[in-house]
């Protein structure tokens, strides 16, 4: 039940990220926080929402929310005032893997409790 409310989210959440990913910089919302650590908890977001949404597939989806990091990575060449680098991919990467990863473990803890035990 909860994963038919967490696929729409986390699909949401993927154009939202590549929105603010190539749009100019200015534009770019900002939390007070250092980029990295932006970056970091944006995709580590993404990752737990896939991997609720998807909960049978977590490793598709830790393959799918890194690939989706470099790829957004990579669609900052289309704007002339953003720049890729392969350590914000990275960094990106590593948010998203480690998300997906926690939402691995709450669909176990889920399907215990939901058993009894």
């Amino acid at each position: 039940m909860v994963s038919r409310f967490a696929r729409p989210i986390a699909w949401l959440l993927l154009i939202a990220i590549f929105f603010v990913t190539i749009s100019p910089i200015e534009w770019r919302p900002t939390t007070g926080e250092p980029a990295g650590l932006e970056r970091l908890f944006a995709f580590a977001v993404l990752g737990l929402a896939f991997a609720i949404g998807y909960p049978r597939h977590w490793i598709l989806v830790a393959c799918f929310v890194m690939g989706a990091a470099f790829v957004s990575e990579l669609s900052q060449l289309l704007s002339s005032t953003r720049h890729a680098r392969f350590e914000d991919a990275v960094v990106k990467a590593s948010g998203g893997i480690g998300g997906a990863l926690v939402g691995m473990a709450i669909n176990r803890l889920s399907r215990r409790w939901s058993a009894g035990g």
